[in-house]
């Protein structure tokens, strides 16, 4: 059952309006249906519209800052759980541990690879819990481009491609999310029988 989602998205707002637009829907549909929110803790860019969304539609969100970027002002301080940690690497595990599924919004680098180091778990049987990708106006068609490039070149099994779920619509991923079981693959890595 999921209760808790983490959301990774960008601290900047990105060039288009329609990606602000999908982090107020998505933040909505989550507090309506009762979802809890574990996101970066900041308060600038998608990560700020999420969080007061959140906030003004009675949802539950919970902050993870590094302390370094507490004292950059950059934290979203009238959160009522927001968790301070001491590196991004404990940042990443404690949302991890917070949450029963995972979404990737827009965003920058630091958003790549949080969804992908998530998504290898996975990959490794480290975890089985839901992953998505809000694909908004087309922001991830070139990275689900290079995921289908690695399967075709074998460097990445087509049963390890179906571990995530993709959607242009906030609902529509949610939807899919809780309904979504995450294949379970007994032998990850591919060898050569003698």
């Amino acid at each position: 059952m999921i209760k808790r989602v983490c959301v990774f998205c960008g601290s900047s707002s990105g060039a288009r309006p329609a990606y602000a637009a999908a982090a107020v829907a998505l933040s909505q549909c989550l507090a309506a249906r009762g979802i809890t929110i574990v996101y970066g803790g900041g308060n600038v860019g998608l990560m700020g519209v999420l969080a007061d969304t959140a906030r003004a539609a009675g949802g539950e969100i919970i902050g993870v800052i590094p302390r370094a970027l507490l004292a950059k002002e950059v934290a979203h301080t009238e959160l009522p759980d927001l968790r301070i940690v001491e590196s991004m690497h404990e940042r990443k595990a404690l949302m991890a541990d917070l949450s029963d599924a995972f979404i990737a919004m827009p965003g920058g680098y630091g958003t790549f690879e949080e969804f992908c180091e998530i998504l290898t778990w996975t990959q490794l049987g480290l975890q089985r819990k839901p992953c998505g990708i809000l694909n908004i106006e087309g922001y991830y068609d070139h990275l689900l481009q290079m995921f289908d490039h690695a399967v075709a070149e074998e460097f990445v099994k087509p049963v390890h491609r179906q571990m995530f779920i993709a959607d242009a619509a906030p609902e529509s991923l949610v939807d899919r999310l809780l309904a979504y079981q995450v294949p379970l693959v007994d032998k990850w890595l591919g060898r050569e029988q003698a």
